[in-house]
């Protein structure tokens, strides 16, 4: 009886969180009769503007019982009105799409109500706009989607693997002919994204960094769909795309120094195991005047909109269990301990130069406490895995990776969710190098369910 009791009101506290949570029901109220003219208006990002963001558009509208709904150009590329009837009366939300920068500069001269982003916000734009609140918290700051920035070559192109040093050295310039790899012969095609793009600016901070800069024969373009048709009809072409523009090109696997390659897949995209993953985002003011715009970044979150981000071709946040490969390596241990479980598409991880789990991670906390309420999973059990990046010493290394685990265990035992005993395996299997600025993407938290 007292387990029945102990359950009883586990679901009840459950539900009482799902409901207050931001990524809790789809559930919206419908437009009020007087709705009219412009909403709200998104600015930034061409990887969220070209599709996402109208297709999320739309789908808030239809949830919110708008009709005739239509996704119309705009006499600049680029640019879209969603727009649809409530009774009589037509309601619209413009996005212009012509890179991340343009979503902050659109803020701060109120020309936008959200910003749509492929990279974190800078710290000039951060300092910028901080009349608006703290850009980097919560309230501001909504991870939306994991995308993949592609390295893609011919569909015919024999190179199935490259490097990040390697792919650093053919956008650089420094290899010039695809005989250099030792795969085929004759001289290399770069396409890249332009200066205006996330993408470009994800691209630079992953692959170039301070040390390279892009070949001057680069050809540069503001679109990925653009960008990836023209390397599929080059055979000695390399470009580089957000994961839902692969279109027709292959996209190639990724290694850092001393890793195993990754290919741009559902879980090594969710779980940022893959060298070039990236996250999506919408900002918003903190202390934001359109309480429409909230409500829709609230829908954004749910499962309904998780559920367009994948259809739109990016990777959702929702969780997903995974077989192991029976191939796969690591310590001992570790293959022992997660032999008979499912790998979920979440690893917690953490804000830099702290110990407090980032916005995403915070997200991701009430994602996986809603997925283990559903009635299959509740008599399952979770296992978390902690790694870090290498220390002075393996036994600090191992500890600190046990103690991040510990940190998702706390915030999970607060919505009443148990897991079995924390494990710390240190720097054991790097997904990036411990030799870069990237180290910080191996201090991370894996879930494991049985």
């Amino acid at each position: 009886m007292n387990l029945f009791f102990q359950r009883l009101c586990r679901s009840i506290i459950l539900l009482l969180i799902c409901l207050l949570s931001p990524i809790a029901s789809a559930a919206v109220s419908p437009f009020s009769s007087d709705s009219n003219g412009k909403l709200f208006s998104l600015h930034g990002s061409n990887t969220i503007g070209a599709q996402l963001a109208p297709s999320l558009v739309r789908d808030y509208f239809t949830a919110k019982g708008a009709t005739d709904i239509s996704i119309k150009p705009l006499g600049t590329p680029n640019e879209v009105r969603v727009q649809a009837k409530v009774g009589n009366n037509t309601i619209f939300v413009d996005i212009a799409a012509h890179g991340s920068s343009t979503g902050f500069k659109g803020l701060k001269l109120a020309q936008a109500d959200i910003a749509m982003a492929s990279r974190p916000i800078k710290e000039s734009e951060l300092n910028a706009l901080s009349q608006m609140g703290d850009m980097r918290s919560r309230k501001a700051e909504h991870v939306i989607a994991i995308d993949g920035l592609a390295i893609i070559v011919h569909p015919r192109n024999p190179i199935n693997q490259l490097t990040l040093q390697e792919i650093s050295a053919i956008f650089s310039g420094q290899i010039k002919d695809w005989s250099e790899l030792g795969k085929g012969r004759g001289r290399i095609n770069i396409y890249a994204r332009d200066d205006q793009s996330g993408t470009w600016d994800t691209f630079k901070s992953l692959v170039l960094g301070k040390r390279y800069s892009l070949s001057s024969r680069a050809k540069r373009y503001e679109s990925n769909d653009q960008l990836s048709d023209l390397v599929t009809s080059d055979p000695r072409g390399i470009g580089f795309v957000g994961l839902a523009s692969i279109r027709q090109a292959k996209a190639v696997a990724v290694s850092d120094q001393n890793t195993l390659p990754q290919a741009p897949e559902h879980l090594t995209i969710a779980t940022e195991d893959y060298p070039l993953s990236r996250r999506l985002f919408l900002y918003a003011p903190v202390y934001s005047s359109s309480s429409t715009a909230q409500e829709f970044l609230h829908f954004v979150q749910s499962e309904s909109g998780q559920e367009q981000v994948k259809s739109s071709g990016f990777v959702a946040q929702t969780p997903i269990g995974f077989k192991p490969e029976e191939s796969r390596e690591g310590p001992s241990e570790y293959l022992e301990l997660t032999q008979n479980a499912e790998r979920l598409s979440i690893n917690f991880r953490f804000s830099e130069g702290s110990a407090s789990l980032d916005n995403k991670a915070q997200q991701d906390i009430e994602r996986l406490a809603k997925f283990m309420e559903k009635p299959q999973n509740q008599e399952r059990e979770l296992l978390l895995i902690g790694f870090g990046d290498e220390k002075v010493s393996p036994e600090r290394s191992v500890i600190l990776s046990k103690l991040r685990a510990v940190t998702v265990r706390s915030a999970l035992r607060d919505h009443k969710i148990n897991t079995a005993p924390v494990q710390g395996f240190g720097a054991y299997l790097p997904i990036a190098s411990n030799n870069s600025r990237a180290k910080i993407k191996n201090r991370r938290v894996e879930v494991w369910l049985f």
